[in-house]
């Protein structure tokens, strides 16, 4: 085997394509679609290397189009879940002992793999498996390319972190082991980057895993295997199960060997996990790892100073792209009654415009929800708005689910601040607005702070930079991702570290060295060249 300090090769994101009218991306994009929606295709679990079909038969319908399938994938069960970590400890030992720069290559070749082949397989099963339009399905699929070049550059940086050796008689290093188990990464529906991401960075540090997709995210999650296995990840290193949540926690929670949970999703499914784990706890070799990013209840600041139009356009943006459905979206917002009127006034013209339908059609800019529980939900809370005495809907409100789960961009104006859709995560193309007087700045702030139990982003708005300081540090623990002057989404892959704290999660920062360190238990060496060969030691001796 070669040895050497080995230099990667350039690490950048992937630059994202526009899918402009006339583009030969738009039109491959198109065909790819054509075709996955015309078939049904026959979804199997992976499972030590194998496709595993129960016949127990799910049907994958896009929630654009709620009576078409476009697929079917074969439940589980928890005899999977246990073939799954039984796959994965048999794989282990060989794979903890493969070089890092043999990983490596791995999950460089799988992101080449994505950002070419597999790109539009992989845009097509989003945009018709999560009704995400062209463009955030493609902002997706980079996202994943820059997760897995990325992880490997920082590696490589996490691998190169030593101690200090003081004197020539020895020698200190650290060796950054896997962890003593197998990892359970349990993913959620709304971006298959995050879906790839969470097994990908704890087997890339050699560890295996157990991977559980959500079931409205399967599709998506079984193209991102395909790719993984294409570009040479050993058999058992990561295993797909589609089961039920609670199948495959009852299973992982109460075995030995597991060493750690990597997770997206609600924080209620965090809470009851981290829980479960408390409570077997005995039971494990190890302390478990637990890396967690959760809901948020993001929002936008205004100051007497914004520009109007540009805090309609981050309301826009941040509130309606991909129906509400990011952890990041805007839910609500604090403008300032100067300028309300023509914030909202923007807002409705941009509204004018937007068209809401399916997928197939590139000029909808708002999709479907994800299925007919969330639209329900989000329904629901439209419908009480508009009875309340506490609230109104003062844009939008029309919701549909003849067809598809449509939730069509909606504004709420709330008149007290606590009002329930400004506390509470509801997942969809609705913000709720508190309108303040401009001389209650610092008030509003404090009703900002202590109106949410999140803490994952926030933006503010100000065109003067002694209150632009002064905000940040007043706002410092109420978001892990802070923009000043844009909306509160978009982070990007070695750019804006993502995560964030109180309980949107253990703010461990994806894509970044600093979750990367979460799926290592360093060792450190101390090599003596010259032993000691006497007990003494000089203030023992005699003046």
């Amino acid at each position: 085997m070669y040895k050497g300090f080995f230099k990667l090769p350039a690490i950048e994101n992937e630059p994202v394509k526009s899918y402009a009218p006339g583009s030969p991306e738009r039109a491959a994009l198109k065909a790819e679609l054509n075709r996955l929606n015309s078939m049904d295709a026959d979804i199997p679990m992976i499972i030590n290397g194998q496709e595993v079909r129960t016949g127990n038969m799910k049907a994958i319908c896009p929630p654009h189009n709620h009576k078409h399938a476009i697929g079917h994938y074969h439940q589980g069960d928890a005899s999977h879940v246990n073939m799954a970590i039984q796959a994965a400890m048999a794989a282990k030992p060989a794979w903890e002992k493969m070089s890092p720069e043999s990983r490596a290559a791995i999950f460089l070749k799988a992101a080449e793999l994505i950002a070419g082949p597999y790109r539009q397989y992989l845009n097509a099963a989003t945009m018709l498996g999560q009704s995400k339009n062209a463009y955030q399905a493609e902002i997706d699929t980079c996202e994943l390319v820059d997760f897995y070049r990325y992880n490997v550059k920082n590696m490589f940086q996490l691998y190169g972190m030593q101690p200090n050796t003081p004197t020539t008689t020895m020698w200190n290093r650290v060796e950054w082991r896997p962890l003593e188990g197998f990892v359970f990464a349990l993913t959620p529906f709304n971006f298959s980057s995050i879906a790839g991401n969470l097994p990908g960075a704890p087997a890339l540090l050699g560890n295996v895993c157990v991977w559980k997709p959500s079931k409205t995210a399967v599709y998506a999650a079984y193209v991102v295997m395909k790719a993984l296995q294409d570009a040479g990840l050993p058999d058992g290193v990561i295993n797909l199960v589609y089961c039920s949540g609670p199948v495959a926690g009852d299973t992982i929670f109460s075995h030995e060997d597991f060493a750690g949970f990597h997770f997206t999703g609600s924080t209620g499914v965090f809470k009851g996990a981290w829980k479960s784990m408390v409570q077997n706890l005995d039971k494990y070799k190890t302390y478990p790892r637990i890396v967690g990013e959760t809901g948020g209840k993001d929002y936008i600041f205004a100051d007497p100073t914004s520009d109007p139009k540009e805090v309609a356009t981050a309301i826009t943006r941040g509130a309606f792209e991909f129906q509400g459905q990011k952890c990041s979206a805007a839910s609500r917002a604090f403008i300032p009654s100067n300028i309300w009127e023509q914030v909202k006034a923007y807002v409705a013209q941009d509204l004018e415009e937007i068209k809401t339908g399916d997928v197939m059609d590139f000029t909808n800019f708002v999709n479907a929800v994800i299925d007919e529980e969330a639209f329900d939900k989000l329904a629901g809370a439209i419908e009480d708005a508009k009875a309340s005495k506490d609230a109104d809907v003062v844009l939008g409100g029309k919701h549909d689910k003849s067809e598809g789960y449509f939730i069509y961009p909606t504004v709420i104006q709330a008149y007290d601040p606590n009002y329930i859709t400004m506390r509470e995560e509801f997942f969809g193309p609705a913000i709720t607005v508190y309108v303040y007087e401009p001389d209650k700045v610092w008030e509003t702030l404090d009703i900002l702070d202590k109106g949410s139990e999140y803490g994952l982003t926030g933006a503010i708005f100000s065109k003067d930079r002694y209150a632009i300081e002064k905000y940040t540090e007043r706002l410092m623990h109420t978001a892990g991702n802070f923009y000043i002057n844009d909306k509160p989404t978009g982070a990007v892959v070695d750019q804006q570290p993502f995560g964030g704290g109180r309980a949107s999660g253990t703010n461990d920062k994806a894509g970044s060295i600093f979750n990367l360190i979460r799926w290592v238990s360093p060792q450190c060496i101390k090599e003596t060249f010259i032993p000691a060969t006497h007990y003494t030691y000089p203030n023992f001796k005699e003046d």
